[in-house]
């Protein structure tokens, strides 16, 4: 374990420890400035604010700060302050000299720019700890309440409290940023040194292929701007991961083969260039299953990546390698593609949350395809919200990818305003028995807790109703079209690179021997198909296409369903060298074309984790972050695995 005591930068012996939260920031949430149920107008009394309420003592302040102060670890001076009660107006005076908090400008109509505590009642304001009652009244003279005092003491404490790197979520690392407790040179440090002591030796999880060698250099340049500026949003400074089939100009973009290992595109994909232009950095590129051909994640370049909580399991794939990088925090969060169930698998394996989008959402520009009539790239992350955060950063129209274009005008502002710990009471959620099997061993494990999960969605107020998916036969009759496209389109990647392409054909490729034996047939297989225009494959598209949607459309139709739910994989994550099944489920989403979000429902009873996966209509992603966000916040099943400390 890292020793992550106080993180802070010292000026003339105070700690800088003005900033404004940033939960007030993109769409956030943010507290009101007291427990009182109601906002008080202009005419409001100091009475009526305070009126049933029992007022908090100078000695209850006094021991509510200190005991913050305690649990923080931080250390705690403060005189005793006097009279019975206390008023707004001391009690920011009291914070600003304890925390040492620089005076700062306020708007508030009750607090004259000559009073001796108008600089508290700013700072105080600006650090998100005592807002005003609305935007033009602080009430100086209000006595605080005891509610009001555990709000505040709440507050202080997560502001004081020392920043602590694993399990940090985006909007965690943006606070710790804006505080001054941590720069974004030194979280990329942090994390590169958890790569360094878990990824390439002791545990060896073997997630990571390649690091930024100017990831610190970035992360400075961003520092000085946001000191300059302010951050870009919530992804400022942050460090991400990126499966390697996402072409990145500054690092190889390699599918995990060796015969693209030194192959470096002129341009970024779409979606990594969105991040880049939302502040932030590209960390590194993960492992995947070569040519994203598989679910267990082993390539001819990296090799077999592991199960952080189980060394001898596979991670799931072809992400396993952004699974298994984030689970173990080497990341905030990353990126994944999902052709059958790439994105999910792995997420569900590694306790962490996928999701696929819907078809069009966000761009595959720069991806390497494995079958583009179902290929797409999204965000997994160790909680809901910041996938939301990572979806709102990559969405959007693409003029190099036409399926984009389905998608204006159905993207909101923010998917982060969808996070609603209340979000499952009301709704129906759809309940299949065919896609919880539990004849097998290894089905009954996953089984088990998804049917704990479902009775989990009732205790948090949604409906589960009993459903039946109509053709679900047929549907699974179906193939994936990967074995149909994939040579067709990587010969038009390849193509895109140019003069500097490596290769310039699936079939030159199989020829130099230089990729994984184990996928040889597969590959010449791929490679023996000779058109995509014959009725087989057309009849494929349009009939699986329509077939999938109007039956999942109907049944949630006739049920008046939000969502439905099912195992992400039937079964947890295999053995490594005993193969890895995970069962048709994961096809309904890239059949449609709908998306869908896998969420950690908890562990089977050998200590592996299960994902609930929600699928919904298309361009309903805000609908199912809800969901999962309710289901998350009410269950809190995620747990980092005791292996990567």
């Amino acid at each position: 374990m890292h020793d992550l005591s106080w993180i802070c930068i010292e000026k003339s012996g105070a700690l800088l420890l003005a900033g404004a939260v940033v939960a007030t920031t993109w769409g956030g949430t943010v507290p009101s400035a007291s427990a009182a149920t109601v906002t008080p107008t202009s005419k409001t009394t100091v009475a009526a604010v305070s009126k049933g309420k029992a007022p908090a003592t100078p000695a209850a302040f006094v021991q509510a700060m200190e005991e913050a102060a305690t649990l923080a670890g931080v250390p705690f001076t403060m005189g005793k302050l006097s009279g019975t009660t206390v008023q707004r107006k001391d009690a920011a005076v009291a914070l600003q000299q304890w925390l040492k908090l620089d005076s700062t400008t306020e708007s508030f109509k009750d607090v004259p720019d000559e009073a001796t505590f108008a600089g508290a009642v700013g700072a105080l304001n600006t650090a998100g700890l005592m807002k005003g009652y609305t935007e033009s009244l602080f009430l100086p003279n209000a006595v605080l309440t005891e509610n009001d005092l555990s709000v505040l003491k709440d507050r202080i404490y997560n502001y004081i409290k020392p920043f602590v790197l694993e399990e940090a979520t985006i909007m965690d690392l943006q606070t710790a940023m804006t505080q001054g407790k941590l720069t974004s040179k030194e979280l990329v440090q942090k994390y590169l040194d958890r790569i360094e002591k878990y990824d390439d030796q002791g545990v060896s999880i073997n997630a990571v292929l390649t690091l930024n060698p100017d990831a610190l250099k970035i992360a400075e340049q961003l520092d000085e701007e946001r000191a300059a500026q302010g951050a870009r949003g919530p992804l400022h400074g942050v460090p991400i991961l990126v499966k390697d089939n996402f072409d990145t100009n500054d690092m190889p973009t390699t599918a995990g083969c060796i015969c693209l290992k030194d192959s470096i595109p002129a341009h970024d994909a779409e979606q990594v260039k969105k991040l880049k232009a939302a502040g932030a950095i590209i960390l590194g590129k993960t492992n995947l299953h070569e040519f994203a051909f598989g679910i267990t994640t082993s390539s001819s370049l990296g090799g077999q990546t592991l199960n952080p909580y189980a060394l001898d399991h596979y991670p799931g794939g072809s992400s396993g390698g952004t699974g298994a990088a984030i689970a173990s925090n080497f990341a905030a969060a990353g990126m994944g593609t999902d052709t059958g169930g790439s994105i999910r698998i792995p997420s569900s394996f590694n306790s962490l949350v996928g999701i696929r989008p819907t078809i069009g959402l966000s761009s595959r520009e720069g991806i390497i395809p494995l079958a583009l009539t179902q290929d797409v790239g999204g965000p997994m992350a160790r909680t809901v919200s910041d996938a939301a955060i990572m979806l709102d950063a990559t969405a959007g129209y693409d003029k190099k990818d036409v399926a984009t274009a389905y998608a204006v005008g159905k993207i909101p502002s923010s998917y982060t305003d969808f996070l609603d710990v209340n979000g499952l009471k009301g709704a129906r959620i759809g309940v299949a028995a065919e896609l919880i099997p539990s004849t097998k061993a290894e089905e009954k494990a996953v089984a088990d807790v998804i049917n704990t999960a479902v009775e989990e969605l009732k205790t948090l107020g949604a409906t589960a109703v009993p459903i039946s998916i109509p053709n679900l036969t047929e549907i699974n009759k179906y193939p994936s079209l990967s074995g149909y496209e994939f040579k067709f389109q990587l010969n038009d990647y390849l193509e895109s690179l140019g003069a500097d392409a490596p290769y310039h054909s699936l079939s030159e490729i199989i020829a130099s021997g230089e990729f994984d034996k184990s996928q040889e047939q597969s590959m010449k297989t791929r490679d023996a198909r000779q058109t995509l225009e014959t009725t087989e494959y057309k009849d494929i598209v349009l009939k699986r296409t329509q077939v999938t949607r109007e039956s999942l459309l109907k049944v949630m139709a006739d049920n008046n369903l939000d969502a439905i739910i099912y195992p992400t994989s039937t079964q947890a994550a295999g053995v490594i060298g005993e193969g890895q099944n995970s069962g048709g489920n994961n096809r309904l989403s890239p059949f449609s074309g709908f998306p869908a979000i896998t969420v950690p429902a908890g562990f089977t009873t050998d200590g592996l984790p299960v994902g609930m996966e929600f699928l919904g209509r298309a361009f309903d992603e805000g609908t199912l972050i809800k969901l999962a966000y309710s289901y998350e916040q009410g269950t809190h099943h995620r747990q980092a695995p005791k292996l990567t400390p």
